[in-house]
């Protein structure tokens, strides 16, 4: 019978793989099987770190298909199209353009600015404008300006692409947190029609970057722990935590929001080494290599990266420009803009430069302009730029026991502690003068006027005289101490007369004093804000040609780093004026409010967030805190939750995820700047990826199909908000019913009567090509006959429109900018050079004011509010000797030919303003 048995052979594989010889063994030896390891052998591996191993692992925990592939670069691809459609759209400038385009214009050009951002999200604007053949003319001066000859869509590409990319690590963020296909699939769907997120990527700013960084972070890092868990120190544990680290330091060097972000990486580091330092079976050396390891690759990488940023920002910039004025002079030094070597000692008769010591405002300086108000004599201010109106001849009061001193023969005459001197202004030939009438700003009782008084001849009163009070000198030299010596020596000017000190702080004069710094006469003066020291000293008469001479120090990187981060960070903190579209943090998750970016013919963009993905994610957010809260309060009484698997899953997905967002968002509610809803971006991101992960876990039970019909309907709930307000996004034409329609909240102040009633309007606005000139004809211009008249030959035709009413609130304007300043400066100190280079003084521009202690215009003593003015120099030099200071021409009660020049024009406003009474009588 057993002939007639067949012998059984092994069975066949499977076609495509190989065959395989049966083993007399039932299993493979020990040795053979790399992934069992025997109690033993699992202990000592425990021992140096390692955790239970997988038999096969994906790189961060990544179980992707290939069909998820395929199904991601459609979704890439939708995200692509969302925001890049007509990205070309506006072709003006739109809501922070005006800033952010402008110091790309500045990188271009290599001038030196300052902003409280850090470089690298506008260094990657930069590259694209450059690579595109900017040549930085254009100045991206208002918003609704046409842009000419620059490549801005280009520029808005970097953070489109930046904001399109930001879906796919979406969908491999929530696949390395353990999430189904279904799940990450929706959490992209949502961002991808984010409308907030979708505005804020189509236009020249940070944020889209910003969140980029912020989302690649969370990734790696969530990449990094999954590696950690398998097994640690190996070649790709090393590499996504090098790869965390580049991108902690991405995102800190994109904006100090970065901050968030690291805070963020660093709370769960402490906590994975805290576990680790629990677990008895990791010996104390394992525990330090960890250590070790994270803080070189999460804080020395990200710190390193980030200030090779500013290195780059710092070898781009390397000529003088409007950030100057912010910056020390060391500083200034690397510019292109240095100082050359200046004569240490000081002496009567040294002509000097005397710079403010606390506030880098700039240089006790006075210019040909009289205050509006108060003595009206001449403005003392401090201005930031060198500048010939900052040249003072030091020379000696002449009270009583105090001779006449003559510095051109007589022996140098050192200045010392004590020392009485007066301060004559070199270009107007005024002396520095205070007396008791209050400042025209810090018009308080202790704070006394400073101005620039006398004329050629005049020798000057008591109110000229001031004491030298030395503070302190440079340790490096010991008569810095005790005579004034060119920058090493710090010292106050007290008033003899009154015995206030000459102070400065960062209170700006109105526009009639050019928003410079005021100056007045301290009697509670604060001591760092009423320090001076010499900057500059020309050379004296009686000093050899071999006198010492000194210069500032030329600072290292270093050095220019951290006087840059304490200028960002001084300036961040100062940002506290209102704009017009700003708010608090409390109201974000609600969506209580927008921004404005851009009105103009009859269309608007205005930064709203896609309302349904808004409140869904904050409803998830407080869900799973009260959710949680409950959670503990049953184990406080002794219920078992935590010990189910599923719900320490979940719990510590959800967990790691509310930290982010909590971290990114409650630091807010401690600033008192300037705040807008684009900077709930980042944590809006986080709470998106929470809400989906709490569906993951509320559909768990389902079965796939269902919990795939659930994520339809919420992803086409999200569609339709998107395109109810994408002619938001877009800037696309839009009817006043559908914009009154879409107003679910009362508080979104979006303009509806900028639009128009019907669609067919739009097509009535003319085209550039047709938005040409119309015909113009020419009256008159024969020979001999009438000058030529040119006038409109037709009207151009006028598009219907609903209003031509602006209603209050609605117009755009860019975000706070306090650098912003520096170019009126900048503008102010070329026409003060031009005023006071171009024209000299003649003896009928002199200022002939008297003193409180002098003779007023009918010879008899009075005070200054009484005294005569019998002529003022003009600015330019272009008004007359005999024009008074109302612009009328003396003897005649007429006014002179032409316009008043634009700073006259302007300080004549102001005092009419001001003192109403002061024009009547003059007139």
């Amino acid at each position: 019978m057993s002939g007639n048995v067949r012998a059984r052979r092994p069975a066949s594989p499977p076609p495509g793989f190989p065959h395989v010889i049966p083993s007399a063994h039932k299993y493979p030896p020990i040795s053979s099987r790399k992934d069992d390891l025997d109690a033993d052998e699992r202990r000592q591996a425990a021992t140096k770190g390692y955790g239970p191993s997988r038999k096969s692992h994906s790189p961060g925990g990544l179980k992707i298909t290939p069909g998820e592939w395929k199904l991601l670069l459609v979704v890439l691809a939708v995200a692509a199209f969302v925001r890049l459609f007509r990205i070309s759209k506006p072709d003006s400038v739109v809501f922070d353009e005006v800033h952010f385009g402008k110091f790309t214009a500045r990188y271009i050009k290599t001038r030196y600015f300052v902003d409280v951002h850090p470089p690298l999200a506008k260094l990657l604007i930069t590259a694209a404008a450059f690579l595109s053949g900017f040549d930085g003319e254009f100045d991206f001066k208002d918003i609704g300006k046409i842009f000419e000859n620059t490549p801005y869509v280009a520029m808005r590409m970097v953070p489109a692409t930046l904001g399109i990319a930001t879906v796919p690590v979406a969908y491999l963020t929530m696949r390395a947190l353990d999430c189904r296909a279904t799940t990450a699939l929706l959490a992209t769907l949502l961002l991808t029609f984010e409308n907030g997120l979708i505005t804020q990527s189509r236009h020249i700013l940070l944020d889209s970057p910003l969140v980029f960084f912020t989302a690649l972070t969370i990734f790696l890092f969530v990449g990094f722990s999954n590696e950690d868990k398998k097994e640690p120190f190996t070649e790709q544990w090393w590499t996504w935590l090098v790869l965390t680290g580049l991108s902690l330091g991405a995102v800190l060097s994109c904006k100090w929001v970065g901050l968030f972000t690291v805070a963020t990486v660093g709370v769960c580091t402490i906590l994975q080494l805290w576990l680790l330092l629990g677990d008895t079976r990791v010996n104390p050396r394992t525990w330090a290599r960890h250590f070790l390891a994270r803080a070189w690759c999460l804080i020395a990488i990200p710190i390193l990266f980030y200030m090779t940023m500013f290195e780059l920002h710092f070898m781009i910039l390397g000529s003088s420009g409007e950030g100057d004025a912010f910056m020390s002079s060391e500083f200034r030094q690397t510019l292109g803009h240095g100082m050359h070597d200046t004569y240490a000692d000081v002496a009567l008769g040294s002509q000097v430069a005397i710079r403010h010591l606390n506030t880098q405002g700039g240089y006790l300086h006075s210019h040909s302009h009289n205050y509006p108000g108060g003595s009206g004599q001449q403005q003392i201010t401090l201005y930031p730029h060198r500048d010939e109106n900052n040249v003072w001849l030091i020379l000696n009061a002449t009270t009583d026991n105090y001779p006449e001193y003559d510095y051109e023969t007589q022996p140098i005459e050192y200045i010392k502690d004590g020392s009485r001197i007066k301060l004559r202004h070199i270009s107007t030939d005024k002396a520095l003068h205070s007396h008791e009438v209050r400042p025209p700003v810090s018009d308080v009782d202790f704070q006394n006027e400073v101005s620039a008084y006398g004329m050629t001849g005049y020798a000057g009163d008591v109110n000229d005289d001031w004491v030298v009070v030395i503070d302190e000198g440079d340790k490096r030299d010991r008569e810095s101490s005790k005579r004034v010596k060119t920058l090493r020596t710090h010292f106050r000017l007290r008033h003899l007369n009154t015995g206030c000190y000459l102070f400065s702080h960062k209170v700006k004069l109105p526009e009639w004093g050019y928003e410079q710094q005021e100056v007045t006469c301290n009697k509670n003066a604060v001591r760092v804000n009423s320090l001076w020291y010499v900057e500059i000293a020309n050379q004296h008469p009686q000093l050899p040609a071999d006198a010492e001479k000194v210069n500032y120090k030329i600072p290292g990187f270093l050095s220019k780093f951290w006087e840059l981060q304490k200028v960002m960070w001084t300036t961040n903190a100062g940002l506290t004026d209102r704009h017009a579209f700003d708010s608090r943090p409390q109201t974000w998750p609600r969506l209580i409010r927008g921004i404005n970016f851009w009105v103009k013919d009859h269309r608007q963009i205005y930064l709203i967030g896609n309302p349904f993905v808004w409140w869904l994610s904050t409803g998830s957010v407080i869900a799973y805190a009260l959710v949680r809260a409950f959670l503990i309060l049953r184990a406080k009484r002794g219920y078992k939750d935590f010990e189910n698997t599923k719900v320490v899953k979940y719990d510590s997905l959800c967990g790691f995820l509310f930290t982010g967002y909590f971290l990114h968002y409650f630091p807010f509610f401690l600033m008192s700047r300037q705040l807008f809803l684009h900077h709930y971006f980042p944590a809006l991101y986080l709470a998106i990826l929470l809400s989906c992960a709490i569906f993951d876990f509320a559909t768990s039970t389902l079965k796939p199909k269902i919990r795939l019909q659930i994520a339809a309907v919420l992803a086409i709930m999200a569609i339709w908000n998107f395109s109810k307000f994408s002619p938001l996004a877009y800037g696309n034409p839009w009817t006043q019913k559908q914009c009154t329609s879409a107003r679910w909240v009362k508080t979104w102040d979006f303009a509806c009567n900028e639009l128009f009633v019907d669609y067919s309007h739009y097509n009535a606005i003319p085209s550039p090509e047709q938005d040409k000139p119309a015909p113009m004809a020419v009256i008159g211009g024969e020979p001999g006959g009438r000058a030529a008249v040119v006038v409109d030959d037709a009207e151009p035709p006028v598009a219907p429109q609903a209003s031509t009413a602006v209603p209050e609130g609605i117009v755009a304007e860019p975000g706070k900018d306090i650098f912003a300043t520096g170019d009126k400066k900048a503008k102010s100190s070329a026409r003060f050079e031009t005023d006071h280079n171009d024209a000299s003084p003649s003896p009928g521009d002199l200022d002939r004011d008297m003193s409180v202690v002098g003779v007023d215009a009918s010879g008899t003593s009075g005070n200054e509010e009484g005294s005569a003015r019998t002529g003022e120099a003009s600015s330019s030099g272009n008004v007359p000797a005999d024009v008074n200071e109302a612009g009328v021409v003396a003897g005649t009660g007429e006014r002179p030919e032409g316009p008043l020049d634009h700073e006259e024009a302007l300080a004549d406003q102001a005092a009419h303003e001001l003192y109403p009474e002061a024009r009547d009588v003059a007139e």
